[in-house]
């Protein structure tokens, strides 16, 4: 294999990336084979999953929060994530517009609308009456909770060994390198190579599902526009075009590509949601802002904890209740993330302190959603009626956009965007910021894909980094072909099997991290170089 890599010249580690290419490129033609057999095997899976290790998922990312806060309150805080006396290379504006274009940007714009009226309409809570006071106080804590600290406590907790072990000690930029402390040189092995390998493809599916995702919204925002429609054929061709445009900025790199398109996306998108809070009813959500806080902190620690357990059993869902569809969904999903958001993040993070890490990649990216669902979530809500007398006083307009959620969840922003001024300049808009979130996330992780095949910040040759933007512009077709009609459940089921062994492997992260800080204890001259096995 270190014969044809030079052949075709690349930089990388022969085994991960030919392994990685090749299960990719499996994948791929076994979809194009037999798309039913598979479908099955991820919907079975999904509900055993779902089914018997819900609760695994739900008490997991509570641990790993947990974990970052004693990490940055304790005495390891001061730990600064690089050699000794190194600072931050990038400003803190542009910091957290990196991390957060490369992260959920596409999942605001797509959920931002959708998901708390899906729980206005249907909501989760028992005794909890639709489109009541209590189901729109509902929703928005749910939907914060689901894009709020939990979601970034995914990012961070990976990050954090990531740029300590990477950054600090000058490790490999893999996976393994995190699990140092516990594997010491059986990183180089087979067990190293296995663990980088899943990551890879846990990295490829997590972010084909967004693209999915983003080329739906994005159809659905074209079709509102020019009616061109939301089928597969036209997603895929969504997909293509900017695949192409994420390939031209993977070819420019990080400093001119990523970080362009995330200052200019993170401006528009800012840009947006004042429009919203402008045009629309400013004062009613200058006071759902503060009173979202409120809400937020007064639900955390119960939604934190719900498993759902005394939910009736639906028959198409058996055994596992609302949230199998939901928070265990996103948990999995954003799981699939974490190496490529981690890695990502760790690289833009190099000199700051663990404390400094911690809260900001905990509380900056989740002050700006909780924001932004408060905004946009109250606003819809609003439009919708909000209890018995504000929707008889609406009359028709009553229950519109709830219904436009039902039919069709990547039409929702486009369907609220219809309740003000300026409608197809606003829809417009906003397709081309999904569109530019489209194109960050996949060329942050087609670059950071690449670093985990060289185990070196620096990116490999052009063409080896072109391959994986392609690769996972090729797996999210092929996902769109396999969801067909089922759309987002397809996905789900996907999504939700892939992610269990990415989630244990971030278990596995905690104890070589504290392992990690001990050393810090017995050697403190070790800082800034590679740890020797026998201090472990």
């Amino acid at each position: 294999m270190h014969s044809l890599a030079k052949r075709l010249g690349l930089r990388t580690d022969p085994t991960i990336f030919f392994v990685s290419a090749g299960l990719t490129i499996l994948f791929v033609l076994a979809l194009v084979v037999a798309p039913g057999p598979i479908g099955a095997a991820f919907k079975a899976g999904r509900a055993w999953i779902v089914t018997n290790l819900g609760w695994f998922f739900i008490l997991g990312v509570n641990v790993w929060l947990g974990f970052l806060i004693w990490a940055a309150m304790s005495r390891h805080g001061h730990i600064r994530l690089g050699p000794k006396g190194s600072r931050p290379e990038y400003t803190n504006l542009s910091w957290f517009t990196m991390l957060f274009a490369g992260g959920i940007g596409t999942v605001l714009m797509f959920w931002g609308v959708a998901e708390p009226m899906s729980h206005f309409a249907k909501p989760p809570l028992p005794g909890v009456e639709p489109f009541s006071d209590q189901a729109a106080k509902d929703a928005m804590s749910i939907a914060i909770y689901h894009l709020g600290l939990h979601t970034w406590t995914i990012f961070t907790l990976p990050g954090l060994g990531f740029a300590y072990f990477i950054n600090r000690y000058e490790l490999p930029v893999r996976v393994s390198s995190v699990f140092y402390p516990l594997l010491k040189e059986g990183i180089h092995g087979p067990v190293g190579k296995a663990i980088d390998i899943a990551s890879i493809l846990g990295t490829l599916f997590g972010v084909a599902v967004s693209l999915g995702l983003g080329s739906s919204q994005i159809a659905a925002g074209l079709d509102a526009l020019y009616g061109t429609g939301t089928g597969p054929v036209v997603q895929i061709a969504i997909l293509a075009v900017l695949t192409l445009v994420a390939i031209t900025s993977i070819v420019a790199g990080l400093d001119k590509g990523v970080k362009l398109l995330s200052n200019i996306n993170i401006g528009m998108a800012v840009a947006l949601m004042v429009f919203v809070l402008v045009f629309g009813s400013t004062l009613f959500l200058l006071r759902g802002i503060v009173q979202t806080f409120g809400l937020y902190f007064d639900n955390l620690f119960h939604l934190a904890f719900w498993n759902d357990m005394l939910a009736d059993e639906n028959p198409d869902t058996p055994g596992w209740g609302w949230q199998g569809s939901w928070t265990v969904f996103y948990w999995a999903w954003t799981v699939t993330w974490s190496p490529f958001i981690g890695l990502f993040v760790a690289r833009i993070s190099r000199g700051r302190t663990v404390r400094e890490f911690v809260a900001g990649v905990l509380l900056a990216p989740s002050l700006f959603t909780l924001i932004w669902f408060a905004i946009f979530g109250w606003q819809a809500m609003e439009f919708d009626g909000i209890g018995a007398a504000a929707r008889a006083a609406i009359g028709d307009q009553a229950g519109q956009l709830s219904q436009a959620v039902s039919d069709s969840v990547p039409l929702a922003m486009f369907a609220f965007f219809e309740h003000f001024p300026a409608t197809q300049l606003i829809q417009g808009l906003a397709v081309v910021i999904v569109a530019i979130f489209f194109a960050t996330s996949s060329d942050s992780a087609s670059l950071v894909v690449d670093m985990l095949c060289t185990g070196t910040p620096t990116p490999g040759p052009v063409h080896q980094r072109v391959f994986w933007g392609a690769a996972e512009g090729l797996v999210a077709a092929m996902l769109i072909v396999l969801a067909g009609d089922a759309g987002l459940d397809a996905l789900q089921q996907v999504i939700t099997v892939v992610g269990l062994p990415i989630f244990v492997l971030v278990c596995m992260m905690i104890p070589a991290i504290i392992k990690g800080f001990a050393l810090e204890e017995i050697d403190h001259v070790s800082i800034g170089k590679r740890p020797e096995l026998e201090e472990f």
